[in-house]
């Protein structure tokens, strides 16, 4: 029986004639050839409900169609099921940080539709972040990429998209001299795999399950979505010269240097730390703006995230 594809779409993302043109560009005659179904999304249920109606009609693939949000919405309705569907991905937004990391074709919709058709399911990683906010409630989200809080989100806003794809990690350090005047060192407590708190003071801190970011830079170098394991970096520098030392850190010991020698593990220096974890618990002496895969989600006054090991297959 061929493959019946569901594509969980989001219409503010793409119009249907051109997603059905990408579907019809992906198909070539043949008896092997899948079904494509779509499932519409919608501002007030931006994926859970149309994923879970591909599920019911005996989709044996689920594409999220659309930016980052609509990915995690798939992934968090699919993980965890013992008869999932495989996961899909047509990259559409802005950011498409999974689909980066993945080496999913970006711009090319019929590419993109070609490999969910006719590539092989692989294991993904799923983190799981528990939000507790300023007012005491509490939160439970999925994530593909990472999550935390400090600079990396003015970074990524800042980041010139031209510069980005000709300079690649030099865009990185460009934008970075101006997200640093919105940096504040914060006093935390963290507990690694449910071990004691430990104190630390930083501006930044990721946890992630893959590493790269827009214009291909990898900012953990170590992350691997498919290893069971979180990787953490903790940036703390506070002044130039402590600012010159994260630059080094993160453009000389894991970039050049790692290309060079050939490193298969992270450097950690004064201001930037590099560690690996299955769970975090993280405690905040005040509210601080949190991220999900890039995206803003208001203010945390604490959070705990832990891995899911291949919780997902992804083509």
């Amino acid at each position: 029986m061929n493959d019946l594809i569901g594509i969980v779409w989001n219409p503010t993302k793409i119009e249907e004639e051109e997603l059905r043109a990408a579907i019809d560009a992906a198909s070539e005659p043949g008896a092997s050839q899948p079904e494509f179904r779509l499932f519409e999304t919608s501002a007030e249920d931006p994926g859970r409900g149309a994923t879970e109606a591909a599920i019911e009609a005996g989709c044996t693939v689920v594409v999220a169609a659309g930016g980052d949000g609509t990915v995690r919405e798939v992934a968090e309705v699919l993980a965890g099921r013992g008869d999932a569907p495989d996961l899909g991905i047509l990259p559409l937004g802005t950011g498409n940080l999974l689909a980066r990391n993945l080496g999913i074709p970006l711009g090319d919709h019929s590419a993109a539709l070609t490999r969910v058709a006719t590539g092989e399911g692989s294991p993904l990683d799923l983190g799981i972040v528990e939000l507790r906010r300023p007012d005491g409630g509490t939160e439970r989200h999925g994530f593909a990429v990472m999550v935390g809080f400090g600079i990396d989100a003015q970074m990524i806003a800042e980041t010139d998209d031209d510069l980005k794809d000709r300079a690649g990690w030099l865009a990185y350090v460009e934008s970075l001299g101006r997200a640093v005047s919105g940096s504040e060192v914060r006093e935390f407590t963290a507990a690694l795999d449910s071990g004691d708190a430990e104190p630390h003071r930083g501006h930044t801190l990721l946890v992630a399950n893959c590493g790269t970011i827009q214009g291909g830079i990898t900012l953990l170098p170590d992350a691997d979505p498919a290893d069971g394991r979180l990787d953490l970096l903790l940036l703390s520098a506070d002044g130039v010269g402590a600012w010159l030392d994260t630059v080094r850190n993160l453009v000389w010991d894991n970039g050049l240097k790692r290309l060079i020698t050939g490193a298969d593990s992270a450097e950690s220096s004064a201001t930037a730390g590099h560690r690996q974890a299955q769970s975090i618990a993280v405690d905040l002496d005040a509210p601080v703006v949190f991220e999900i895969d890039g995206e803003e989600v208001g203010e945390v006054s604490g959070f705990e995230v832990s891995i899911l090991p291949s919780a997902l297959r992804v083509r």
